[in-house]
């Protein structure tokens, strides 16, 4: 059975190995179609989310500092006067992981 959003947002991000490797594009594909605005470039995954102002980018971008804190996973972030562009992969495997999934999807809810 396929994984969907609500799947995601009760899981927690797990400790990554190399030996794990990353997930399959055809998974990648699937989990990516779960994620409203995220899209998948190479070994990542990405969105960006557009504000009002500067005060409301950095609300957003410390809330996603407190998640990826929580779950010890963490996105690059490009962040401008009234956007950030959250980006997510997992170096440990070399590409993406279902952490990757699991905070795309916890993210959203900061928005939503």
């Amino acid at each position: 059975m396929p994984t969907t959003k609500s799947d995601l947002l009760v899981k927690r991000c797990k400790p990554c190995e190399a030996s794990m490797g990353p997930l399959p594009e055809a998974q990648i594909r699937l989990l990516v179609e779960e994620l409203s605005g995220w899209q998948s470039k190479g070994q990542q995954i990405f969105r960006t989310f557009r504000f009002n102002n500067y005060y409301e980018t950095m609300a957003f971008v410390n809330a996603v500092a407190f998640l990826s804190h929580r779950e010890d996973h963490h996105p690059d972030l490009e962040v401008g006067y009234n956007k950030c562009v959250v980006r997510y992969s997992t170096h440990a495997v070399g590409g993406l992981s279902e952490n990757d999934f699991i905070c795309a999807a916890k993210v959203d809810t900061l928005v939503e």
